[in-house]
């Protein structure tokens, strides 16, 4: 069976990749296991040097990087230049605290000496999306690898190459054979990946139907894991917001990776107060992002990676239009060369209609509509996803108590958008997962936390 990249702007198909066989896909677990002791032994500081061998790599190939994304995909240029330095500043700022996030903890007990030490787990298996073909890799691979595992990844099967190129980048920053491979397959051939003895645990990130078959995978066989899943992150427009703030904030947030991320915001939960004056600032916000080519500099909004992945934004736009919401902005349909939706909001949305109910991953914005705080809040919670969230108040006080304690969502903000950050756990609730990544927490999810106890 092939692979096959094909150019969303276009429709044309860029590269056919021949799948991993059978005993090459055994190769490469083997090899992994062969590196992961050897790796593991390498003094703390000798793994930091090679994350930051890697910062150089990734700021080195950050161009041809880019072109590779937006041609594979369909992301914005700009934006894919951003997503490599991330990836970056991940390393360096791995490399540079390796010390401290993998720390041996002295605890006093009766023993002459007891102390809980972070120990790696063996071959970690990483099953990615297509939608931040860089970030969504490294905030994996950082930590897993810094704390002495191997990994081997399976990446979408819409972006061989960049899988490729991003193994390439490991061979070149002097991490050993086997430390980080590729494997070119079809996602049906993930739960046998799962369930190989060889693989102590695995990390996606996805769909939550692709979270719940891993996961079940993974209970089956007795391994950890961690999902980071959909979402329908809400954004909480307060009667005494700056709606000029608000308005900026919450079209970025929509439209960035051209509406195609998990953390993104999609319902806009809006006081009834100042909701005309938040709908006529979200419009020209929206407004303003130029959608194009992804090669061309000025564009903000590419087109979606897939043409299936574009007639289902479509038809949930046309089901929800159909249920009573109403167009202040845009679709539905879309027509003409290359898989774009154009930027979309639609007015009037409510519990029960498609684009509230449902993760909608495209340039779709929801305006729901609440009588006061207590009723946004209850409105933003009622959903079986808890990725992100965030509240938009003049009264900081009042943004961080709704924030720390009302909400639910594993990444909750005030007057700013919703992003993963290296120095932050980042992860979810409900049916958008659990475990986090990234910062503390996240590195240790894939460390077996040992206790040592001396007589």
């Amino acid at each position: 069976m092939n692979l096959v990249s094909i150019n969303p702007a276009t429709g044309e198909t860029v590269q056919t990749y021949p799948e991993t066989t059978e005993q090459r896909v055994s190769e490469i677990l083997d090899s992994a296991v062969r590196a992961q002791v050897p790796w593991s032994r390498v003094p703390l500081d000798g793994r930091a040097e090679r994350m930051k061998a890697m910062a150089s790599a990734l700021r080195q190939a950050q161009e041809p990087a880019a072109r590779l994304m937006a041609v594979e995909m369909g992301k914005p240029i700009s934006q894919g230049r951003a997503e490599v330095e991330k990836c970056a500043w991940l390393c360096e700022y791995a490399a540079e605290n390796a010390e401290g996030l993998l720390r041996s903890i002295d605890v006093g007990t009766d023993a002459r000496k007891s102390y809980v030490a972070m120990r790696p787990l063996g071959v970690i298996l990483a099953v990615m999306p297509w939608n931040f073909p860089y970030w969504q890799i490294f905030r994996a691979a950082v930590p897993a690898l810094l704390a002495g595992n191997t990994m081997v990844l399976k990446h979408a099967s819409n972006i061989c190459g960049c899988s490729l190129a991003i193994e390439e980048l490991f061979r070149a920053a002097g991490f050993p054979a086997g430390a980080f491979s590729s494997l070119l397959l079809d996602s049906r051939k993930v739960e046998a990946i799962v369930k190989d003895p060889r693989i102590q645990a695995v990390t996606l990130t996805g769909s939550t139907d692709a979270g719940r078959a891993v996961a079940r995978a993974a209970g089956e066989t007795i391994k950890k894991c961690v999902l980071e899943l959909g979402g329908s992150d809400p954004y909480l427009v307060l009667e005494d917001a700056d709606l000029d703030l608000a308005a900026r904030t919450c079209a970025a947030s929509r439209l960035i990776n051209s509406g195609q991320s998990c953390i993104a915001a999609k319902r806009f939960i809006v006081v009834e107060s100042v909701l005309k004056s938040f709908e006529e600032r979200f419009i020209r916000e929206m407004t303003a992002f130029r959608v194009g080519d992804p090669l061309d500099e000025s564009t903000r909004v590419g087109p979606l990676a897939r043409r299936d992945l574009r007639d289902t934004v479509s038809r949930q736009v046309e089901r929800t239009v159909s249920q009573g919401a109403r167009v202040l902005l845009g679709g539905p349909g879309a027509d003409g060369k290359g898989f774009y939706y154009p930027a979309t909001i639609l007015g009037g949305v409510r519990k029960g209609m498609t684009a509230f109910d449902e993760e909608v991953f495209g340039p779709v914005a929801s305006v729901v509509s609440a009588g006061s705080e207590g009723e946004a809040i209850r409105i933003a919670n009622d959903s079986s996803f808890g990725l992100g969230a965030a509240v938009f108040t003049r009264d900081s006080q009042r943004g961080e108590r709704i924030a720390a304690i009302e909400l639910e969502a594993g990444n909750c903000f005030v007057n700013a958008l919703v992003r993963s950050d290296p120095r932050l756990p980042f992860g979810g609730i409900k049916e958008s997962g659990f475990g986090r990544e990234l910062g503390s927490f996240g590195i240790h999810e894939f460390v077996n936390i040992k206790t040592v106890y001396v007589g």
